[in-house]
């Protein structure tokens, strides 16, 4: 890979309602979507989704740091996802669907903690800020079914949004910013 790209991978639930956000933000190269954080070596959506694999629905996103900071990044996933939920994320509940930010490096970490913190402080949530913070360990690639499913199914995508609550949640979470 080009030492000019860096990595940042990030849970948010579903990791179909994780790419778009992502994608189209200068400095992003490629999201993909994926599992990390288990112990399975190559995990099916089918093992992951039985929550035994102890894997996480996540996206991997490769960016160019000189035209996008990975604080930037972090603001984005904030934005995406319900921070208080350790159970899911709406209407996708299990440990494979935990929010979480696995960091690639030291500086990675240091200003996920800070985000994290500032998230917390800033009073928008009533609950504790529940996404963990990992170290990056293998990132397996989903089927390519998987894989840009909101561009492939846009009418069954925009009707999973909206049903599992995603999008209320963050219409009235997020609307005054």
């Amino acid at each position: 890979m080009n030492h000019s790209f860096e990595l940042a991978t990030f849970a948010g639930g579903c990791f179909w309602c994780m790419m778009a956000p992502f994608e189209n933000l200068t400095g992003v190269k490629k999201v993909v979507a994926g599992y990390t954080g288990g112990h399975t070596k190559n995990p099916t959506y089918e093992e992951v989704c039985t929550g035994k694999t102890g894997h996480i629905e996540a996206i991997q996103i490769t960016y160019d740091p000189k035209k996008l900071t990975y604080s930037e990044l972090l603001e984005v996933f904030w934005m995406q996802i319900d921070p208080t939920d350790p159970g899911g994320q709406f209407a996708d509940r299990g440990i494979q669907y935990q929010t979480a930010i696995f960091y690639h490096s030291e500086s990675q970490h240091r200003q996920a903690v800070a985000s994290k913190q500032q998230l917390a402080n800033s009073g928008r949530f009533s609950k504790p800020i529940m996404t963990q913070l990992k170290k990056a360990t293998v990132f397996y690639p989903a089927e390519p079914m998987h894989q840009d499913y909101h561009k492939k199914n846009q009418q069954h995508y925009q009707s999973y949004r909206y049903h599992s609550g995603r999008d209320q949640f963050l219409e009235r979470v997020w609307k005054k910013k």
